[in-house]
Order: structure tokens, then sequence, then C-alpha cells
């Protein structure tokens, strides 16, 4: 017995030295935290444990931990978006510490794409073409707006030359016969921000805003998006909000060095609660802008914000956006051109520089007129584009049992505001205006009489373009129901959405020099002396162009039932395809113009242009009642060749509905079969896709074909029609050479042509056949500052349809330098257009005088800008 006890109390013993052990090795902890090239904590990282379920994130300093641990070698990976997921073994014994510093990722092909698709699918098993911008590549840009992110996009011509908005989106050599993006989608969180992209004076991206909110941009060109989206068969470019999922904030202020702008940007995102997450932000601005405009051209601002709370097995979101900004729009301006249509010298007219000039002066500060209701109204020259937005919305998804998911996006935007820019309808010399008046009229300043005498000798004809944007508001619901069996997927959806178009032309006539230094307004007398305007105003209308008075007032209600199937044929294979049908109603009336006798200043007496003021003819509106229906479809196929290279191919076809473009010409607008309402789009690509250990290329093939019915063009007073072909290939790829230096680029060749008409065989306008850019970044001094360029150009377009001037090609360079002063502090100076080069994107002209100086109308890109931000991530 007594050997037995002894036995008992050594196991006993051996037993609570192994329990001991146990213990002991399981207190142990590991810790530390994780940042980013610029020493920042980066919070939200998550932080596995590898082969065990021990997993965290980072906290709002970048810092993590773990406790219960055994001393053991273990493994732990770290992985957050826009990051090289890193991975290291550590030993541990006791309290560990282990800080973790990672490397931006080039590898982009790994990325989840939700937009133009039905279920979130990394780049490279898609089927589609797709690009993925985030905050710091287009910060590498220096961008002066938010078309001006779109350039660095393969395929996409932005013609960023209008200011923030107003701006002619294309893509793949799909034409911009009207303005505005009318192909093209552009949209906030999945859903559009208007139905229609080509509204005149109050195009999409007007109410478009880029700012600290933003995630990240996703493009996609043609692919799915013409039946995931109404009216985008060529493409969605889409504004992905952040949530608040990462903890922690940004705040910037920044201002112009050498031209008038102050901003500042704050957002801030946290988990408020168990599964619970939110995200403010936005920003204000003011100043004069990149031109000279004599007066606080851009005033406003933004404020966004989203609360999310996550289930077991799905999550809502509650979202809001408040728009109210003020942005000049900048129209043509004068452009001295000499030389040949073939050869031509483009350069700045004496005494404005095409690159910094605007026709906004403080001699004309207002316009005033009779309003759409008959009674005097004064708008501000200084509004410009002026969006007012007031948006809420929500967006529901939830997973079913036996493998059903529904989803719901939602959203009402109550939308108005207003557009107002002076146009040069005409220009010439002094004597070619003043006899435009009768044989011996004459000018003079409108300030203080004397005499014309500019140097250049040039005045230009002004018609304010004056739009009041009464309601320009939409609702829009996307609900989709998914069901997942084996290897196939089903989405069935209805798309419905409600648009007004609700309008007013309100233009008046203006004389003007030309001077890039607050032009002064000129007065006309006839050969008798008598006074033939007031202070620059010579008519209350255009009569130049017939005087375009005109008041919209319409309804676009729209249904889209859709359907697509995704089939994973093998593990590498597979295959999409969709099918949409839309139905639109459309009612309301638009009105033209009507000549009237009225003392609009209210001085008792009727000047020569009171006699004959244009207005709004609300006596006899034309009524508007037609149905209009299309189909678009879309079918894809994407093959696995490696985990890192994959191939696809894609055919795909939809429509682009009009709106106000064709409330012009005289037709019966109570029967759908009898007006052009719809413009096809047919699209075929082959595209391929490789990663790299340190990069990507990512390049596709295309052929389009688009049947144009023809809209009206208010620049040109004139209704384009055209049918289309284009080819092309697009190149896009990002490398990282070394742990310092990144380069990014891409390329889209495009060969494009006009199908019918008189311009049978010509090169679309304004389309060039290679749009480039070249993007290097480079890290020094231990990851903490950063110096980036941007190379960013195309060859020469076509003025007109004619094919007569060419615009010559241009490369515009950017750059910008980053100096991290602390932890989370930095100091920011970019540069857009750094060598001024004189970039025409568009002209009014299609053909010049040979070996002459000729005068014309083209917007240029702005020259060169310097800015300086100062920001504190926190």
């Amino acid at each position: 017995m007594k050997t037995n006890n002894s036995l008992f109390k050594k196991i006993g013993i051996i037993i609570a030295l192994l329990l001991f052990n146990i213990s002991f090795s399981q207190n142990s902890t590991l810790s530390g935290t994780v940042t980013d090239a610029t020493g920042a904590g980066i919070p939200g990282v998550n932080i596995t444990i590898k082969n065990s379920d021990k997993a965290t994130a980072t906290d709002f300093d970048g810092k993590y931990a773990f406790t219960n641990l055994r001393n053991e070698t273990v493994t732990i990976i770290a992985t957050y978006i826009g990051y090289k997921t890193t991975e290291m073994n550590i030993q541990i014994n006791g309290n560990a510490i282990q800080n973790i510093s990672l490397v931006e990722d080039a590898n982009v092909l790994d990325d989840v794409v939700v937009t133009g698709v039905v279920n979130p699918k990394t780049k490279i098993k898609s089927s589609v073409s797709i690009t993925t911008l985030g905050t710091e590549q287009v910060t590498q840009s220096a961008p002066r707006s938010t078309a001006e992110i779109f350039r660095t996009i393969p395929g996409i011509r932005s013609e960023s030359s209008g200011g923030e908005g107003n701006s002619n989106i294309s893509v793949r050599g799909v034409p911009i016969s009207s303005g505005g993006s009318k192909y093209l989608q552009l949209q906030e969180d999945g859903l559009p921000v208007l139905l229609f992209g080509d509204i005149a004076f109050a195009t999409a991206d007007i109410f478009t805003r880029f700012d600290g909110n933003i995630a990240k941009i996703e493009a996609i060109r043609g692919g799915s998006a013409s039946t995931l989206s109404s009216n985008s068969p060529g493409g969605i470019i889409n504004f992905i909000s952040k949530t608040g999922k990462t903890e922690g904030g940004n705040i910037s202020t920044s201002f112009g060095l050498d031209y008038g702008n102050f901003r500042t940007d704050l957002d801030y995102g946290s988990k408020i609660g168990d599964g619970l997450y939110f995200h403010v932000g936005g920003f204000y601005r003011t100043g004069e802008g990149v031109r000279k405009t004599g007066f606080n051209s851009n005033n406003g601002g933004q404020v966004k914000f989203n609360i999310t709370k996550e289930f077991e097995n799905g999550s809502i979101t509650l979202y809001a956006k408040f728009l109210n900004d003020r942005a000049a729009a900048y129209m043509p301006m004068p452009v001295a051109v000499s030389g040949t249509n073939a050869n031509p010298n483009w350069k700045s007219v004496d005494g404005y520089d095409a690159t910094t000039g605007a026709l906004q002066s403080i001699y004309l500060t207002h316009s005033v007129g009779l309003g759409p209701d008959g009674n005097v109204r004064r708008e501000a020259v200084s509004n410009g584009m002026h969006p007012v937005s007031k948006s809420i919305g929500a967006n529901v998804s939830f997973n079913l049992e036996n493998n059903w998911k529904i989803t719901d996006n939602i959203r009402f935007s109550s939308n108005s505001g207003g557009f107002i820019s002076p146009f040069p309808a005409e220009l010439a010399s002094a004597s070619t205006i003043a006899n435009s008046f009768g044989a011996g009229s004459t000018l003079s300043y409108a300030d203080n009489g004397a005499a014309f005498n500019n140097p250049n000798g040039l005045v230009a004809r002004i018609h304010m373009f004056d739009t009041q944007l009464n309601n320009m508001g939409n609702f829009m619901n996307d609900l989709r129901l998914t069901k997942k069996f084996d290897k196939i997927g089903i989405t069935a959806g209805l798309f419905k959405s409600m648009q007004n178009v609700s309008m007013s032309w309100l233009w008046n006539s203006y004389l003007q020099e030309v001077s890039d230094d607050n032009p002064r307004l000129i007065n006309v007398n006839d050969a008798g002396g008598n006074s033939l305007s007031e202070n620059g105003l010579y008519a209350y209308g255009t009569p130049a162009w017939g005087n375009l008075a005109r008041n919209y007032d319409t309804q676009y209600n729209v249904s889209a039932p859709y359907v697509n199937i995704s089939v994973d044929a093998t593990e590498n294979l597979s295959f999409e395809g969709g099918l949409r049908y839309d139905k639109g109603k459309v009612t309301g009336s638009f009105a033209g113009g009507v000549s009237t006798t009225y003392d609009i200043n209210n001085d008792g007496e009727i000047s020569a242009p009171e006699q004959n003021v244009f207005a709004i003819d609300n006596a006899n509106p034309t009524a508007v009642n037609y149905d209009y229906d299309y189909y678009s479809y879309t079918l894809g196929a994407n093959l696995l060749l490696a985990s890192r290279q994959s191939v696809f191919a894609r055919i795909s076809r939809g429509a682009s509905a009009k709106a106000d473009r064709i409330l012009f010409s005289g037709l019966d607008y109570l029967d759908g079969n009898k007006i052009n309402a719809l413009d096809f789009l047919t699209q075929a690509e082959i595209g391929f896709k490789q990663k790299f250990d340190n990069g990507y290329l990512y390049a596709t093939a295309f052929h389009s074909k688009t049947d144009e019915q023809g809209g009206f063009e208010a620049t040109s007073n004139s209704i384009i029609k055209n049918n289309y072909k284009s080819m092309g290939l697009e190149l896009e790829t990002a490398y990282n050479i070394t742990a310092n230096l990144d380069l990014r680029g891409s390329l889209t060749y495009t060969k494009a042509e006009i199908t019918s008409g008189d311009n049978n065989g010509n090169q679309p306008r304004r389309q060039p056949k290679l749009m480039y850019s070249f993007l290097p970044t480079y890290k020094f001094m231990d990851n903490k500052n950063t110096l980036g360029l941007s190379f960013i150009g195309q060859t020469k377009a076509y003025a007109q349809d004619s094919n007569q001037l060419v615009m010559n090609g241009f490369v515009i360079v950017n750059g910008f330098v980053e100096v991290g002063i602390a932890k989370g502090l930095s100091l920011n100076v970019s540069g857009n257009n750094l060598f001024n080069a004189l970039a025409i994107t568009e002209a009014e002209e299609g053909s010049i005088t040979e070996n002459t100086v000729n005068f014309i109308r083209a917007r240029s890109m702005t020259g060169r800008s310097l800015s300086m931000a100062l920001s504190y991530k926190f």
C-alpha cells in the first residue's frame, strides 16, 4: 500500500506540473502595431494566426493583441485592401511584440468587383474590362475637377476643359454627338446619379463630387453594363463610399499657390456598436478657381453620411447626401489658328491667354430677364454650375436559407439649381460685329462711353447660357433576387426609376471685348446715333440663333426587369449572360418662346432691347406623352488559364434613351413610334489578364457599332445624327519595380469611323487614335516621402466630323511631392500641366482659311497651376 500511495503521489505531482506548464504556456501574449510607409498606424487591418481560429483587427491606432497563446512558433497573416498581404513567423515565449509595416500593392487583379456584376467577383475571374482607382491613385494625377480623374482610365475620353462639370465623356470611340456622357453612366454606390447622362446643362458630373467620402472608383467598359443599368451600354463609372468599418479619418486643407482657391475636407468613420458602423465627411471650398473670372466663382460644398448595421445573415446601410456647390463653367474661348487645316499652329490671342483666361467678368455679374413665370428674374453669373442635391437612400442585402439572396438599393434625390455661363456665339472684328446691326453702326465701351479700341480688335457676341434647373429630382430602386445552385447562379431583378426634367432656358445676348482681364461690355449705336443696347445687352433673347427661350416639364418613368445567369462549367471556365427589357413612359410638356414688350429695368421707358423681349410661351406648350422600349443583352465567358492568368470574351447590345435632346424638332410627341427616342450600341470584346509577383497587365481588344438617331446640341444650334463604328485596344498595367518605385500606365488605340450621312468614312470629331497615361511614383527617405508624376496625352483629332481642321496632340504633365512631417501628418505640393501646354479639346469651327491668322472658338485644358495641402490622418 505504501508503494502504491507513493506512486499515486508522484503521478499527481507530474500531472500538477503538466497542468502548471500548460497554464503558463497559454498565458503568453502577442501584440504590436501595423503601420504604413509613413509610419502611421493603419486601423482595421485583419490579423490572423495561421492554422488556428484566432483572429483580430487593429484598433484606432493600428494596434493589435492576442492573449492566451502557447509558447511556440506561429505564423501571423496581415491583410488589408490596397496593401500586400504580409506573413511572418514569430517565436512566442512570454510576452512577444511584433510590429508590422505594410507595403502598398500594385496587384489589383484580386480586388473584388461590385460594379456591373450581380455577384462580386475578383477581377481575374470576371469577364468584364474594369479599372479601379483608389484615393492615392487619384491624388497622383493631380486632378483639378472630377472629370480629370477619369483621364487615366483606359478607353475613357474625358474632355475636362469645362471646369468642375459639364464635361464630355465617351468610351471606346463611341461618339459625343451632343455633349455629356450619353452612353456612359455615372453612379454613386451602384445607382445612377441621373437617369440620363447628357441632359443639356444638367449632366451627371455636375451633381457628382469626389472627396474624402470615396473609398474607390470602379469603371467598367462594355461588358454587362448594358443589362445591369439603364442607358449605359458603353460603361459605368461608380463612386463607392467608405462605410466606417475601418476606423479613422482625415482632415485636409488645400489652397492654390498661384490661383485663388481654399478648400477643407474632413471625414471620419468608426465602429459604434456590435456590428454597427458609420462614416461622415464632406468638404467646403471657396475661391476664384484656376481661371481668371474676376470674382469668387467656386463656392460651396458637400456633406455625406452613412450608417451600416450588420446582422448574422446580411446588412442594412442608410445613407444621405447634401450638395450645394457653385463652380465656374468654362465655355469655348478665343484662340488664334494659322497655317493649314492639316498642319495648324494654335496659340493664344493677343490679350487673351487661352490657358488662364475666362469669358466671365466683373462687368457682367448678373443676367436679368423674364423668368419662366413671366416675371422679372435676376441671376448671378458667379453661380456658374450650381447643383443642389438632397439625397437619402438605403442598401439592403440578406442571405436567405436554401442559397437565396435578396438585395435592394433605393434612393430618392431632390435635385435642382442652375447653370449660367457666357458662350461666344460669334467671334469677329469690331467692324463685322458693328455692321451686323446695320451699316454705319458704331461700338463703344459700356462703362465709360469711349469708342472701342481694344488692341486685338476683336469682339465676342455673347449668349448667356442662363438655365434654371427647376426640378431634376429622381427616384431609383434596384431590387435583385438571387438563387445559387451547385454551379449555376440565377439573378432576377427589377429596376425602377422616375426622373424629372424641368428646366428653363432664359438667355440674353451681349457684346464684349476679347480680353482675359475682366473684359468690358460694349454698346452699339446705329448710324443715327440711337442706342441699340443697354450696358452691353442688345437682346433679351438670342436672335442670332432664332431666340431659344424654352421650358421643359417632363417626367420619365422607367421600368426595367432583367435576368442574369452565371455558370461555373468547370473550376476554371465560367459563363455569364444577361437580358434586360427597358420600358419608358414619358409625359409632360415643353414650350418655346414668344416676343413681348416689357420694361425690364423698370425705368418707365422702353429701350431698344425692351421692345423685343423673348419669354417662355406658356400659353402654347407642346404636349409630351409617348412610350419607348428596348431589349439589351450580354453574353460573356472567362477562362482561368492559371491562378494568375485568364482570358475572357463578351458580346453585348444595349441602348441609350433620349430625354430633352429630342424635344425640339416638331415631331409627334404623342406617338413613340414616330420619334427618334433611342440610340443603339453593339460591342464585342476579347480580353487577357496577367498577374505577376509585382504587378499586372490587362489588355482588351474591342469593336463597337453605334446606330444614332440624332439629338440637339445647343452650342452648335443643330441636330447631329450619325452612325459609327470603332475598333481598338486597351492596355492597363501597374508594376512595383522596386520596393520604392511603382509604375502605372494605360494606352488606348481607337480606329473610329462615321458610317452614314455626308461625312461617311470620316473620323468622328474629337476622337484621337491614341490616348495614354504614364504614372511613376517613388518613395524615399525611409518611405516617409513620395514623389509622383503623371503624363497624360493623346494624338491629334479633328475639330468636327468634316475632318478638316486638326486639333494637335498634346501631353499634360502633372506632379506632386508629399512629405511626412510627423506621424499621420503630411504636406503635399502638386502641380497640374507643369509645362503649360496649350491642349485643345474641342473647337466650334470645323475649318480655317489657310495661311492666314484665324480667330476661332475652342476649349483648352487649363494652364499650369500649383497647390499645397496639409493633411492629417487620424
